[in-house]
């Protein structure tokens, strides 16, 4: 038998980026597992893999992978397409552009790019740059993590994440708003470790998820009400006297006004309005004010609500009051992103003033797609999507079906299978996976980068994200040496060398306020930003009584949405006890979820680690797993949230009843 082993590495939606060994039998993926531990792989990987990965070559070979550019023949959104070539496909997609272009302005054109699973080049040199050039649009990535990225830069600038290697070094880790159960399960056994050496794991979040069950202490908060708990613990140092005053003095601005807000919140406010015991409130203000050093792992659930910029501006500052900074196993694991150094943009051409470029809120494309009074300047007529499958991934679900259904927009995708999503679209092109091309691998878990090369040939006639802006530019009158994806010129242009993979920063090096620090002039934090559209966390209540939040946390099975088509989660509604009980509901039981935007029918899960008050179904099934063809999005309002327009999917409210 002709078996190859052959070293890659994870690109996907995922801080762990896992240095992979691909079996290839006869040329084709047999098996997928984790690199030997050696000084080339990412040492968080630790030789082991999740179960999403190891089956990937399910997506690869599927059966809905597509072959060759496509035309549609049928109406939007039953699929029915005609095969073209490449050149007739991108020919067809320039002439639109053009004819877009010249009688309507670059304006009509929308470029919905997102790329979250993409490899760095992927994402981020020639197709952006083609749009860039071109004068289109900016659609701002707010779907996911704008929200927390600007409070980040609010309070600390540029500063580095902690590195998630030293956690082990910590004796409290706080992770609020995560589940790295199955998102970043590295982290899990780092967590382990904390714990056998005697240092205590706190959860907070609405669920008792994997994380949760190994926790010492779980507090489920109600969805929305992040801000309050942290206001209530940073107010509760100052009352008991153990706010860090050197090192707010010292290493902070604003800290008068963030605590002045924070005494509107007393422990027992907490435990009212966050819907948790006040014995569990008061141990976690014990803990983070007696151990030290001590680690929070902030995650992205908290910033998916009216009330995300709030909450995670908040519960990073009573980190910076608490002082747990300085130290190996203190700080806080965000992104490392930030610590990727190598410029993986394309050259603006000499000699050409960059264009002003309108910006589009990703969250409301489908209003401009619809055409909704006042939601663009003119209307819509071209819309490419690559690296996104916003029939199922973008809030206000039934808002964007009709926007993708609209005849007056031509719909261009760049995509690897048949997802909901390419069954609008005009023009198909197959993608290549990152099995099949030359690439860098980043992570924004730890400070790693890794060189990737294809180990398999191409499936069909795919092509790569920079191929296809290769193609699309010059047609559209750009020269090809601009857009050139050549992978050896790439290669050359961004100065990496092939087979090699990257230390960024060594483990250790990156203690904040040690070896990092917020990037402001005096290197302070900034609890309060007096020109922020949000100067210090504010809360809001929610207006919607006796009605169940929906959220849509992610699974085991997908990344967002991908291979949800391969190895779907349980399509159902869970639900707490007490809540089915209120509804004379039992399990497997067939339900109506429904609000006034949708209504979906579906099986109940009765499930004890949900509080009262919260339901939930699983983040990114398709379209074809309910008998409606909708999915928990569809309840999600498209209104934004308070610090930089980020998403709200888990400000859903609905009601279950039976059917």
């Amino acid at each position: 038998m002709d078996e190859v082993l052959l070293r890659t590495a994870c690109p996907l939606d995922c801080p762990d980026a896992c240095s992979l060994e691909v079996t290839l039998t006869m040329g084709r993926i047999t098996k997928i597992d984790a690199a030997p531990v050696d000084e080339m792989s990412n040492p968080l990987t630790d030789g082991w893999i999740c179960k999403k990965v190891k089956h990937h070559a399910d997506r690869v070979y599927s059966p809905e992978r597509i072959m060759t550019p496509l035309i549609r023949i049928g109406k939007k959104g039953d699929g029915e397409f005609r095969q073209a070539s490449w050149d007739e496909a991108l020919d067809l997609v320039a002439a639109k552009i053009t004819d877009a272009v010249k009688n309507y302005g670059v304006d009509s054109v929308l470029p919905y790019l997102y790329n979250s699973s993409a490899s760095k080049l992927e994402a981020n040199y020639l197709t952006p740059h083609l749009f860039a050039r071109l004068g289109a649009p900016e659609i701002l990535p707010t779907i996911c993590a704008a929200t927390y990225g600007a409070a980040w830069d609010q309070m600390f600038g540029e500063m580095l994440s902690i590195d998630t290697l030293d956690v082990v070094d910590a004796k409290l880790v706080v992770v609020w708003g995560a589940n790295p159960a199955v998102s970043g399960t590295h982290l899990l056994p780092l967590l382990a470790k904390v714990q056998k050496a005697g240092g205590k794991l706190v959860v907070i979040d609405p669920r008792a998820t994997g994380t949760a069950s190994r926790a010492d202490l779980h507090l489920a908060v109600r969805p929305g009400t992040d801000v309050v708990l942290a206001y209530a613990l940073a107010n509760e140092l100052v009352r008991t006297n153990r706010v860090d005053r050197e090192f707010i003095e010292t290493h902070t601005t604003g800290s008068k006004e963030f605590l002045a807000a924070a005494t509107k919140y007393s422990l027992e406010d907490a435990s009212n309005i966050c819907g948790v015991s006040l014995d569990m409130v008061r141990e976690l203000a014990e803990l983070i004010a007696t151990v030290k050093p001590a680690v929070l792992r902030m995650g992205y659930g908290p910033e998916r609500n009216r009330n995300g910029g709030s909450s995670v501006l908040a519960v990073l500052g009573l980190w910076v009051v608490a002082g747990n900074f300085g130290t190996r196993g203190s700080g806080i694991l965000a992104s490392t992103s930030d610590g990727f150094s190598v410029n993986v943009n394309a050259t603006w051409p000499d000699n050409i003033q960059p264009p002003i470029r309108r910006k589009l809120n990703m969250n409301h494309v489908a209003r401009v797609l619809r055409g909704d009074v006042g939601a663009w300047p003119v209307s819509a007529k071209v819309l490419v999507i690559q690296g996104a499958n916003p029939a199922v991934t973008a809030v206000d679900q039934i808002g964007m079906l009709a926007g993708l259904a609209c005849e007056d927009v031509f719909t261009v995708l760049h995509e690897q299978v048949m997802t909901d999503t390419a069954k609008f679209a005009d023009v198909v092109l197959p993608a290549t996976t990152h099995f099949e091309v030359h690439d860098l691998v980043g992570s924004y878990g730890t400070y790693s980068a890794q060189v990737i090369e294809p180990v398999i040939n191409r499936v069909g006639e795919s092509r790569s994200n920079n191929e296809f802006a290769t193609g699309l530019a010059t047609r559209l009158g750009f020269e090809a040496e601009e857009f050139n994806s050549d992978p050896q010129f790439i290669a050359d242009r961004i100065s990496v060398q092939r087979n090699q993979a990257v230390q960024l920063r060594e483990v250790g090096t990156t203690v904040q306020f040690a070896d990092t620090w917020p990037s402001f002039t005096d290197e302070r934090a900034q609890l309060f930003a007096p020109n922020s559209e949000l100067p210090v966390p504010q809360y809001r209540a929610a207006q919607e009584k006796n009605q169940l939040v929906l959220i849509t946390p992610a699974t085991s099975h997908t990344i967002n949405s991908m291979f949800a088509d391969t190895d779907p989660p349980r399509v159902a509604i869970s639900m707490n006890p007490d809540d089915a009980k209120a509804r004379n509901l039992a399990d497997a039981q067939r339900v109506r979820v429904h609000n006034d935007r949708a209504s979906l029918e579906i099986d109940l899960v009765i499930d004890k680690t949900l509080r009262p008050g919260v339901c939930f179904i699983p983040k990114g099934l398709w379209l074809r797993a309910t008998n409606q063809g909708l999915t928990a999005n569809a309840f999600a309002t498209d209104e934004l949230n308070d610090l930089a327009s980020g998403a709200c999917f888990n400000d859903a409210r609905v009601e279950v009843t039976a059917v």
